[in-house]
């Protein structure tokens, strides 16, 4: 990965050890030259989207960062992971889009990072668009987490990836739905383990 696009995926806000972007971009750089486009569920605040977008600007594609930029269940005022500076003062609730925004910005990965911004079931029930690479980190919570499987694996293209973060085998390191999802895809026969680092598990249709 390029040095200063590393040191700006470390230095962006989000939660995912620098072993695991650097895995994620890895994966990311396993589609074909002129892939089609990746699809990122939830981009908070940019992180994981300059890890996967310098591999789609290395790939000839874009990469969809899809987040409704409002934070997840873990993110709201009372929860361990609040950050209370991304609330918007004037209407009292979290907005991380002009925090990812500038991110992408500074990165220089505006031409290749497109910002999808809305709730991934209004923006899944219209999707159309086949996948070179999924990415699922959006809320973890069950009902959340299975949808986002439900809706987005069937566009994974044969031969595609899916990486999922937050994949704790032993419960009492973490929530178990996106686990579950992990179990479902190996489950299901369509898709075969690539490699595991920390928390992210990667997997290719077959």
């Amino acid at each position: 990965m390029d040095p200063l696009l590393q040191s700006a995926a470390e230095a962006a806000r989000g939660f995912m050890p620098p072993d695991e972007g650097i895995a994620l971009h890895e994966a990311a750089l396993l589609v074909a030259d002129g892939a089609s486009p990746m699809l990122e569920i939830g981009s908070y605040c940019g992180k994981s989207g300059i890890y996967l977008g310098s591999a789609a600007k290395e790939r000839n594609t874009i990469l969809f960062a899809l987040d409704h930029h409002r934070g997840s269940e873990e993110n709201q005022p009372g929860w361990e992971w609040h950050e209370p500076d991304l609330v918007d003062p004037e209407v009292g609730v979290i907005d991380t889009l002009p925090r990812f925004r500038r991110t992408l910005f500074d990165a220089g990965l505006e031409g290749t990072v497109v910002a999808l911004v809305g709730d991934s079931p209004t923006v899944g029930s219209r999707w159309a668009i086949p996948l070179s690479f999924l990415f699922i980190d959006g809320g973890h919570g069950s009902e959340p987490a299975h949808r986002d499987f439900e809706l987005w694996t069937p566009w994974i293209e044969s031969g595609g990836i899916l990486a999922i973060h937050d994949v704790f085998p032993n419960q009492a390191d973490g929530g178990r739905p996106p686990f579950e999802i992990y179990c479902r895809a190996i489950e299901s026969g369509e898709f075969a383990d690539v490699s595991a680092t920390g928390s992210l598990r990667v997997l290719r249709r077959n």
